[in-house]
């Protein structure tokens, strides 16, 4: 299948670091985005990081116009027109599928809708679109301009032409491509949920605090604490994976979503997006 435009759905964190990433990969790149406002601030952010790169020298400044030449921004579906389609929206599988089933309806033929979601099944989203076959989990890890691996997630429903293409476009993008069935957690969420879950569970039981634990895991070889790795995902988004997956395996004790991440969720300490969440951001120093 020829990939000649690719549309990410969503310009949060995720959605505009894809984009990104597709553009520097040489893609043909529209980021749809219904709110504005969120859109003008990833677009911002987008150029601002391009910048970065370039008074670092890793690219130039014709290639950074070249980049933001491929980069379009919409904030009306009815312009959204591709070959490949990835979603990174909110965590909502009715949302997932109700945008999905517009752009299928926008898009006839063979486009292929990929899911950025981190724990909802990709079976669920696909059983319940327009063509179960085009859909595809294609789970990227923040920053999607950085991190190498990429999850492919297949379903019974996804025929080999969607597999191949979306594989070829993770290495087309330098990126490690790695098939998985659907599974709660795919791979690398449910590997790492004790790495969360444990850790917090010493600070519940006060047996330490978390920059000690994290200095101990960083000293152990782990390139980031959890509490550090927490905060840089979100702890919005790494608590909403936890309660998922434990849901999905029919709640076993050992996986259970700590009330400690929870209480940070409530008072909107997600990390480094809202400047606090385990460390304090806007002076740079513990809590």
């Amino acid at each position: 299948m020829n990939i000649n435009r690719i549309c990410v759905c969503g310009a949060g964190t995720m959605g505009s670091s894809i984009a990104q990433a597709m553009a520097q990969s040489g893609f043909y790149t529209l980021l749809y985005e219904l709110n504005s406002i969120v859109l003008e601030k990833a677009k911002t952010s987008i150029e601002k990081n391009l910048q970065s790169l370039a008074e670092k020298e890793k690219i130039n400044q014709d290639e950074k116009k070249i980049i933001l030449n491929r980069l379009h921004f919409t904030d009306n579906i009815q312009t959204c027109f591709a070959d490949i389609f990835i979603e990174a929206i909110i965590e909502n599988p009715d949302l997932k599928i109700g945008l999905f089933n517009q752009l299928a309806e926008l898009n006839p033929g063979q486009c292929i809708f990929a899911s950025n979601t981190s724990s909802i099944s990709i079976l669920k989203i696909a059983e319940n679109v327009l063509g179960p076959e085009r859909v595809i989990g294609m789970h990227f890890f923040n920053p999607a301009t950085k991190m190498k691996l990429v999850e492919v997630i297949t379903t019974q429903f996804t025929n080999s032409t969607t597999i191949e293409t979306i594989f070829e476009l993770a290495k087309q993008m330098g990126k490690t491509p790695v098939l998985c069935n659907d599974s709660p957690g795919f791979i690398v969420n449910r590997v790492a949920r004790p790495y969360y879950t444990e850790s917090l569970r010493l600070i519940e039981e006060g047996l330490t605090d978390f920059s000690q634990i994290d200095s101990l895991m960083e000293a152990s070889s782990f390139k980031m604490g959890p509490f550090k790795l927490m905060d840089l995902i979100g702890n919005d988004i790494n608590y909403s994976v936890s309660c998922s997956i434990y849901e999905q395996l029919n709640n076993p004790e050992r996986l259970k979503p700590s009330a400690i991440q929870k209480e940070k969720v409530e008072r909107g300490e997600l990390g480094k997006k809202t400047k606090k969440g385990f460390y304090n951001y806007e002076k740079q120093h513990l809590e």
